[in-house]
């Protein structure tokens, strides 16, 4: 079975990858490499097809999905800050780009789409956990709360826990925008990589539904914080740096998975601690 995996050389969409390879399958990735790197598929120029464009190029979307079983939509701007600066250039790409993937797998009459989404987009209202029937109300373009191995620091898209990892390990305080309650369901990077894989196997019962992927908990930041200092630092936390807090952030966030547990029979398995263990573990032999 051959797959495409938009956006496969970026933090999730290459961890994808190399389970769709470890599964016997053909993957072709598509990427523009503007937030992706290609160092994340280090090894596998040999296993895996490469179609280097943009979600913008219709042409080459069509090309990747053709002869494709499964497409796995993994490609966007996702960046919160981004997305306000330019919603445009976000839209042209999160929206418009996915699109074109989805006209481009019709027209190679690929089985079975799946899209990831995020969070963002059930906005900053109280009531929680956020189910699939609560009406949108995103208050940006974009957001994330995925993490693992590959999750690059020092990209302007990073997320709060390679920021946190990086500033430890520099000796620096770990900086956070405004009080550090708001709070997040962080889902480690495998089992986001085997809902993915989940959604493409499904029966019909799945198909057209939005299915939430987390680990059903919240986590503060100074929570977070508290729990990564002993891995990276073998301390306890320090003192963070406190920032205004900044424009599009949701205050808290917490994923029923429900839905995804009856119909796609997936459920996380990784607690934040092995999560994030393995995440710093990662970090410090990169940066050895």
């Amino acid at each position: 079975m051959r797959v495409l995996v938009t956006g496969g050389a970026g933090f999730i969409g290459s961890h994808l990858v190399r389970a769709c390879l470890d599964a016997g399958e053909e993957v072709r990735v598509l990427d523009d490499f503007s937030t992706g790197k290609r160092a994340n598929l280090a090894g596998l120029h040999r296993d895996v097809e490469l179609v280097e464009a943009s979600l913008v190029d219709r042409h080459a979307l069509e090309r990747g999905a053709r002869g494709c079983e499964i497409v796995y939509h993994q490609a966007a701007i996702a960046s919160v800050p981004r997305s306000v600066a330019d919603p445009v250039g976000t839209d042209l790409v999160n929206a418009t780009g996915t699109l074109h993937a989805l006209e481009a797998a019709r027209r190679a009459g690929v089985r079975r789409f799946v899209f990831a989404g995020s969070t963002a987009v059930y906005g900053d209202g109280e009531a929680l956990p956020k189910r699939e029937d609560m009406p949108p109300s995103p208050r940006s373009p974009y957001a994330l709360h995925v993490f693992g191995p590959r999750q690059d620091p020092r990209s302007m898209y990073a997320g709060v826990i390679p920021l946190f990892v990086e500033a430890l390990q520099r000796g620096e305080r770990p900086r956070i925008y405004g009080d550090g309650q708001q709070s997040c369901d962080f889902v480690y990077v495998g089992d986001v990589v085997a809902a993915n894989r989940a959604a493409a196997r499904a029966p019909a019962d799945a198909a057209g539904k939005a299915l939430n992927v987390g680990r059903g908990v919240r986590v503060s930041l100074l929570e977070l914080l508290e729990s990564i200092a002993p891995f990276a630092l073998g301390v306890p936390r320090p003192e963070p740096l406190f920032e205004p807090a900044r424009a599009g952030d949701v205050r808290h966030s917490e994923a029923d998975v429900s839905r995804a547990k009856l119909l796609l029979g997936w459920e996380p398995s990784t607690s934040l601690e092995a999560g994030l263990r393995e995440t710093v573990r990662w970090y410090v032999e990169a940066a050895a």
